[in-house]
């Protein structure tokens, strides 16, 4: 991986680090960063593999974390949504001193589902077909999957309206990223590194998610009772598309109350 990064950098304040989700980009971000630059100098990413970062090969999330952070301010809080959950999580135990605060959106250390330990989360039939269909369109399984994202939000419509206008935005992503990704949704497991993490951590979900169940709120107050969650009453996948406002307040909150 010798081609940089794409990041997009603007507001003043501290370092804030977004992270976007499987199958989109940074300008996820669009609608909430007017909400975001008065009190924080976001930093969006578009990982590899997507976005204008497209052309560069995707990797492990270990690897993706080694490559955030080698890019990354020195000091930031770092919000993950979705697959992004995983890299940020990865990248704070990796490097505490870099990551001083962690939030996950509708993020989950185990995306898959797993009777044998009784976990909720997606089915792995699910993530298997998605895999198939890649091959054949990826295109609508990426918009497939936006529709997942928004079930059960008030705003489903509007929601995949703007998820679909952020990915189309810029280059398309990379097959193979879309690929590695889908089996990083099935196969990653962080549950037991969780109890590592000492930094402030917020837990933020949506009670209308269909892919990160918000009973699993539950489970992992007790694999990170040193963390927070803030649920969403109303919100399905993607709080920070269908409450922005809500969302930035609770992201402001969140840092201000843990304020170096």
């Amino acid at each position: 991986m010798t081609t940089k990064l794409h990041w997009q950098t603007e507001g003043q304040g501290s370092d804030l680090v977004l992270i976007h989700g499987w199958g989109m980009n940074g300008a996820v971000w669009q609608q909430v960063l007017p909400l975001l630059t008065p009190y924080f100098r976001v930093h969006c990413v578009d990982l590899p593999g997507y976005g204008h970062s497209a052309s560069i090969d995707s990797a492990s999330i270990e690897e993706l974390a080694h490559l955030l952070l080698e890019y990354s301010p020195t000091a930031a809080t770092w919000v993950g949504w979705s697959l992004g959950g995983l890299v940020a999580t990865q990248a704070a135990l990796l490097a505490p001193e870099r990551v001083n605060r962690l939030v996950t959106v509708a993020s989950s250390p185990k995306f898959a589902a797993d009777k044998a330990t009784s976990w909720r989360g997606i089915q792995p039939r699910v993530l298997t077909d998605f895999q198939q269909q890649l091959s054949n369109d990826f295109r609508l399984t990426i918009e497939r999957f936006m529709a997942l994202q928004a079930m059960g939000s008030p705003t489903a419509r509007q929601d995949i309206k703007l998820l679909k206008q952020a990915v189309l935005s810029r280059p398309q992503p990379n097959p193979n990223a879309l690929s590695d990704g889908l089996i990083q949704l099935a196969e990653v497991d962080l549950r037991e590194q969780l109890a590592q993490i000492q930094q402030p951590w917020l837990r933020m979900y949506g009670r209308l998610d269909g892919l990160v169940p918000v009973k699993i709120a539950q489970e992992l107050d007790e694999l990170a009772p040193q963390s927070q969650r803030q649920v969403f009453a109303a919100a399905s996948h993607a709080p920070f598309i269908s409450h922005p406002v809500a969302f930035t307040q609770a992201l402001r909150h969140f840092v201000e109350a843990h304020d170096d």
